[in-house]
């Protein structure tokens, strides 16, 4: 079954994402296309990833994810195909591939497709679906261009740990409102060493314990807990955490463990 996921921000109110569609269907009838979203802000690269780096990995290997951030991103764009995890990525070299991946791809090919002209604006449409329904077709990356190992490199913000202290950061909001920090599990028990510790942020507010469920408190009552994205979370059971508390992405988190 050939799947291609799309990852883009083009929303949902004008032509854009139909067309996509469109153009991977006339290439590729039997093709299943699943959204994962189009509702990134626009050229939200960091964004973009977190929300592809959290979901692709439940698709069966060989899915191609095509990605469609911020693909005229300099005078002279360069795209690239890659394998990595048992999976195909097609997308920009904009730095976004450097945040999805624990580990370097595979192997990585630069697209040597030529753009129609009237394309050359809108890429999505051209070279990444020329690409990605080669790919889910059964095509070899070598066969869209020459290997490479050289791709664009961005890095996010990582917490600070001291011996008592985590500072961490808002990295995602998601839809519920719930705020999800850059601080994962691995890292907080870590740092914990099985003291006991207060996680403080805006307004004054602290957390003094990780649950494993929402539902655990009483509706209307902040809580943390570690996510199926593996990083800490503030929610509110069944209400909006950023709003009533005041958080924002890239607001400081910051985690005291204390012996006794």
């Amino acid at each position: 079954m050939a799947i291609i996921t799309l990852t883009t921000d083009l929303g949902h109110k004008d032509f854009y994402q139909s067309a996509l569609k469109g153009a991977i269907l006339s290439q590729l009838p039997n093709a299943n296309i699943i959204d994962v979203s189009h509702q990134i802000s626009s050229y939200n690269i960091p964004q973009a990833a977190f929300i592809l780096k959290n979901s692709y990995k439940f698709f069966p290997k060989g899915t191609v994810h095509l990605i469609g951030i911020d693909a005229n991103y300099g005078s002279n764009p360069r795209y690239l195909a890659m394998a990595s995890d048992g999976h195909y990525f097609v997308g920009p070299d904009n730095g976004i591939f450097s945040l999805l991946f624990e580990h370097p791809p595979t192997k990585i090919v630069a697209i040597n497709i030529k753009a129609e002209a009237k394309f050359l604006h809108f890429p999505l449409l051209d070279i990444f679906v020329k690409a990605a329904c080669h790919l889910a077709n059964g095509g070899v990356l070598t066969g869209l261009g020459a290997e490479t190992t050289d791709y664009n490199h961005r890095s996010l913000i990582q917490p600070v740990v001291e011996q008592n202290i985590i500072r961490g950061s808002v990295i995602y909001i998601d839809s519920f409102q719930n705020v999800i920090t850059n601080i994962t599990k691995e890292l907080f028990e870590s740092a914990r060493m099985k003291r006991r510790f207060e996680v403080y942020f805006r307004r004054n507010e602290s957390i003094n314990k990780i649950n494993i469920h929402y539902n655990e408190v009483p509706e209307g009552e902040k809580l943390c807990i570690f996510s199926i994205s593996n990083f800490l979370e503030i929610a509110i059971n069944k209400g909006n955490a950023a709003g009533l508390l005041g958080l924002h992405v890239g607001d400081i988190i910051r985690i005291e463990f204390y012996d006794k």
